[in-house]
C-alpha cells in the first residue's frame, strides 16, 4: 500500500477525518490524507429503509480510486446496509482498493447515550483498520481481539484492538512486499 486517502461521503466533520487520517498513518506507516472532494451518496439511498446501500457507494468510489497502490476509504455519517443484513458498520472490496466506514452506529448517541468523542474516534479507527484488512484479502479472524474479527454490535467492536493479530499481520506484510 502506497498511501491511504480518506473521502467524505456526504457531510462529515472535518476534525473527525483529520484525526482518523493521523491514526491510520501511524498504524500503517504510510501517508494518509483527506481528499477535498465529497461524494454525494443520495443515489444509494433506499427511502423505504432510510439507509444507504454500501455496495453501491463502493462501486462509485472505485471510479475515484487511483491505480497506484493507494487505498481509498470513504467515511460517512449515513446508516449503511447490504441487502442480506439489517445494517453494516462498513464494507470493503475484498483484495481491492476501496473501503467504506459509517460513523452512524458507532456514535454513543445512536444508543441513547451521551456523546463521547474518544469512543467514537477509537471505534472509527478499529472499523477502518478492519475494512482496510479486507482490501488486503483478509477474511474474518477467529481471534476476538483482532481488528479482523467479525463484528455485529458495538459491544463486540469495543473488545477489538485497533490492529491485527500476528497471523493477519503476516498476511498483510506479505501482501505489501
Amino acid at each position: 500500500m502506497k498511501a491511504i486517502h480518506l473521502l467524505a461521503v456526504g457531510l462529515v466533520q472535518t476534525g473527525l477525518l483529520d484525526e482518523l487520517a493521523a491514526s491510520l498513518a501511524r498504524l500503517f506507516q504510510v501517508s494518509c490524507r483527506v481528499r477535498k472532494e465529497v461524494l454525494d451518496a443520495e443515489f444509494a439511498l433506499d427511502t423505504i429503509r432510510g439507509q444507504y446501500q454500501s455496495s453501491m457507494i463502493l462501486a462509485r468510489m472505485a471510479s475515484l480510486a487511483a491505480n497506484n497502490g493507494t487505498r481509498l476509504v470513504g467515511i460517512t455519517e449515513h446508516d449503511l446496509y447490504v441487502p442480506v443484513l439489517t445494517f453494516v458498520f462498513g464494507e470493503a472490496q475484498l483484495s481491492g482498493v476501496c473501503a467504506l466506514v459509517s460513523a452512524h452506529r458507532l456514535r454513543d448517541e445512536y444508543y441513547g447515550l451521551p456523546a463521547n468523542a474518544g469512543t467514537l474516534s477509537r471505534r472509527l479507527v478499529v472499523e477502518a483498520v478492519h475494512e482496510l484488512g479486507h482490501t488486503f484479502g483478509l477474511r474474518h479472524c477467529s481471534m476476538w481481539q483482532c481488528a479482523m474479527a467479525s463484528t455485529h454490535s458495538v459491544e463486540r467492536l469495543d473488545l477489538k484492538e485497533p490492529g491485527y493479530c500476528p497471523a493477519c499481520r503476516r498476511i498483510i506484510l506479505n501482501s505489501r512486499e
